[in-house]
């Protein structure tokens, strides 16, 4: 079409009749002119806002769309089982203050296959909320949760997700990364329970939030062929999720708060370091002022006794 625009062009500014040329071009005059005024490069534009990594509150702070993905689904789960993404659209509007469209959540929701139509997919694994345990060893519960990061000379989000053994107080594995899915989750379990020599037991158990990535079809079959069992907290409860919560505010208030990453690789570099350390200087009072990995090792040379955990 815009081949024959152009040869009708160079016609007409030869003085040839607009009306006899685009006859024997075959292109009708509204086509030319629509043509001339909106050209390829501008035909070609779909136009629109370019999809942002983060949405903005009311009071100017930026908040990743993996952590407006998480609220979704505690929306969902605790109140909007029933919700449209309208409705949701205000429910994120009067609870964390989000300045969001409804076109924004539609796209959310439907990344995370929520939207009302599919809501009915649940189960294939059914729910399993957090009970009460009694922990008296290590490598019976762990705790795994998601904490964010942001690197201000790159301008976006990254991805923090440690495992706490809720008896030793070890972060016996994490990931880092840019982007931190279902697939990333079941790795870092995979990779945690390899450290520990457990993999194939029947006896770890893993609770999480109802997180995105914890809530996949991907993350419970997953756990179910590591041989562990894979159990949710109830919504609102972060208190169910304690030690991993403690750990994440550590992080937050000794080590992401008191930097300003430049880059993604000084970002990696600086928690990967921060966890070391958290594992191998840092005392805890409940494991009568051991490090984490000092208590594991004296524990399982049967040299050291602490009090259970109940949770």
């Amino acid at each position: 079409m815009q081949d024959k625009v152009d040869i009708s062009s160079k016609w007409i500014s030869r003085g040839y009749h607009k009306t006899l040329v685009l006859r024997l071009v075959g292109l009708s005059r509204s086509t030319y002119y629509y043509h001339l005024k909106h050209p390829v490069s501008a035909l070609n534009h779909r136009g629109g806002h370019p999809t942002t990594a983060s949405t903005c509150t009311n009071d100017g702070r930026f908040v990743s769309n993996e952590q407006v993905k998480e609220w979704l689904c505690e929306l969902i789960f605790a109140e909007g089982e029933y919700y449209g993404y309208h409705k949701l659209t205000w429910a994120l509007r009067r609870k964390y203050q989000l300045i969001i469209n409804k076109k924004k959540v539609y796209r959310l929701c439907k990344e995370l296959d929520i939207l009302k139509p599919q809501r009915k997919l649940k189960a294939k694994h059914p729910r399993r909320l957090a009970r009460n345990h009694e922990i008296t060893s290590s490598n019976r519960l762990w705790e795994i949760d998601l904490k964010y990061g942001y690197i201000t000379g790159e301008n976006r989000f990254f991805y923090i997700l440690p495992i706490i053994d809720v008896f030793d107080r070890v972060i016996v594995d994490y990931h880092i990364g840019l982007n931190c899915n279902a697939q990333d989750a079941a790795r870092t379990v995979q990779a945690a329970m390899f450290k520990r020599q457990v993999y194939g037991t029947d006896d770890l158990v893993i609770r999480s939030d109802n997180g995105p990535q914890f809530i996949s079809h991907h993350f419970d079959e997953s756990c179910i062929k590591f041989g562990v069992e894979h159990e949710r907290i109830p919504c609102r409860t972060p208190n169910k999720n304690a030690h991993i919560e403690s750990f994440n505010a550590i992080l937050e208030g000794e080590c992401l708060s008191k930097h300003e990453f430049q880059s993604y690789a000084e970002a990696y570099d600086t928690v990967s370091q921060f966890i070391k350390d958290y594992n191998a200087v840092r005392i805890h009072s409940s494991l009568k002022y051991h490090t984490p990995n000092e208590a594991y090792h004296l524990l399982q040379q049967k040299s050291l006794k602490i009090q259970s955990v109940r949770v």
